[in-house]
């Protein structure tokens, strides 16, 4: 179903798309498929609600924010269960970024209270200057499929908290988390169009969204190759955007880090998700002295790690989400085989018993070159590469990347060493000895073309808000 202007309703062709599990190939369910008319009949929704919502006062829109963060709390199981049937991610995973979405309707849902305008020290004695905050106005959010909920809740959050009414795309192969989601507002009582779902073609119902003059701003989390696009066809009614895109991080490991430490935090950080996420390591430089050891230590762990439906107990991989994303990490690891890295563990389709799903065993790789296709391309799969280097000028000029800055990660037990990475490295995010920075009082977000804008924090709700400069003659 279709959630416009407050009611649950199906798309106005009538047509639906198939949600399949990708641990087994089964169709969990059929969900409405928007186009254009929807998006279009969702936007005027949200267009109309939009002067009531943003009268109200903070706390108002504050108290529905934290009536849906009650309501994912006492439906997290079910909710998670929705997460891993239909995107494979194992089951506790799937808790893990329910909390994470309750975190970003609760702090937010504070954020709402805390929008301040200010004064500024007039040069004549008869002005007095101010500058007022206001929400910039209808917002599309366009999610991803790899954190379903979450995704939702880091752009919906602050745009309600903010007083913009928002229209939400969500990825074609995860419709029914974002359901849950609206359940959640429909069953706090939020006004009618103040929040829209439209699942569907995204060249229709995203098409609609940025030609519409009545939606004042994008928020997309995908692709660097989408991203641009949506900046293009925003730049048409000059939108406000911002956009969380592609990553390719770098995590280096220097002889002084705790190697135990650092194995364990590279394990969590590459093979979380079964790979699939944004600001997973890509790429793992080691020091010289230490390299052989810790790459026999993290290919023990790697090939200890269970492959399985993320339903089952103990589950740590579950499936890839289709089969173009399995033979994108097939054709990487032939490409860095072919020109001379050597497969540690893994590198083969994993066969799980009683499933007949896209999954991937847990790759590392050694002897891996800056020329090979999986040191400047997104994986997006469980496949780590491990290369060596001797110096930190060398590892961070060999880290930064020409076109990525989204994630870094550092791990070494020298404080200047790690004030050093922090400054030097090019990337929004930096993680020191940290595997999973990510939370929902501090800004995400990337530079370079991984980027623009933050989510998160009280950075994340201005993204939604307007100065308006205002000059008062008093005389």
């Amino acid at each position: 179903m279709l959630y416009i202007n407050g009611e649950w309703v199906n798309a106005a062709s009538g047509d639906e798309l198939e949600v399949i599990n990708p641990a087994n190939g089964e169709l969990i369910q059929k969900v409405a498929k928007g186009d254009e008319q929807d998006s279009k009949l969702a936007i005027e929704a949200a267009d109309s609600s939009f002067k009531s919502w943003k009268s109200k006062t903070a706390q108002e829109r504050a108290k529905y924010l934290r009536d849906a963060a009650t309501y994912l709390k006492e439906n997290i199981d079910q909710i998670a269960e929705t997460v891993t049937k239909e995107m494979g991610k194992p089951f506790n995973e799937s808790k893990g970024e329910i909390v994470l979405s309750i975190n970003y309707f609760e702090w937010y849902a504070e954020e709402a209270k805390r929008v301040y305008g200010e004064t500024i020290p007039a040069s004549h004695q008869d002005k007095r200057l101010m500058v007022i905050k206001e929400p910039v106005g209808v917002t599309a959010a366009v999610t991803p499929w790899n954190f379903p909920v979450a995704m939702i809740a880091r752009k919906i959050a602050p745009a309600l908290a903010a007083g913009c009414p928002v229209v939400v795309k969500p990825a074609s192969a995860t419709p029914l988390s974002a359901i849950k989601v609206f359940e959640a507002l429909h069953a706090v009582g939020l006004p009618k169009g103040v929040a829209n779902l439209i699942s569907g073609s995204a060249s229709k119902v995203v098409g609609e969204m940025t030609r519409n003059e009545l939606v004042r701003k994008i928020t997309f989390t995908g692709s660097t190759e989408v991203g641009k696009k949506l900046i293009r066809d925003s730049a048409e009614t000059v939108k406000k955007v911002s956009m969380e895109l592609g990553g390719h991080a770098p995590y280096v490991v220097f002889e002084d880090a705790d190697l135990d430490q650092a194995v364990e935090g590279a394990v969590g950080s590459k093979f979380r998700n079964a790979g699939q996420t944004c600001i997973c390591t890509n790429r793992i430089y080691v020091q010289e002295s230490v390299a052989e050891e810790f790459s026999q230590k993290f290919a023990e762990k790697v090939s200890q790690l269970k492959i399985g439906n993320g339903l089952d107990e103990g589950v740590a991989i579950g499936p890839i989400i289709d089969e173009d994303a399995y033979e994108k990490v097939k054709s990487q690891i032939s490409d860095a085989t072919n020109r001379g890295a050597t497969v540690v563990c893994g590198g083969q389709k994993a066969e799980v018993d009683g499933q007949d799903g896209w999954f991937f065993e847990p790759t590392v790789l050694k002897d891996v070159t800056d020329d090979m296709v999986i040191s400047t391309e997104e994986t997006f799969g469980p496949v780590a590469p491990v290369y060596t280097f001797k110096t930190k000028e060398e590892a961070v000029e060999r880290a930064n990347h020409p076109e990525y800055g989204l994630a870094a990660y550092c791990y070494t037990n020298d404080l200047k060493k790690a004030y050093y990475m922090m400054e030097e490295l090019e990337y929004g995010i930096v993680g020191i000895n940290d595997p999973i920075p990510t939370t929902a009082q501090a800004p995400f977000g990337g530079v370079k073309e991984s980027g623009i804008g933050r989510e998160g924090g009280h950075h994340g709700i201005e993204e939604y808000l307007e100065d308006k400069f205002v000059s008062i003659n008093v005389k």
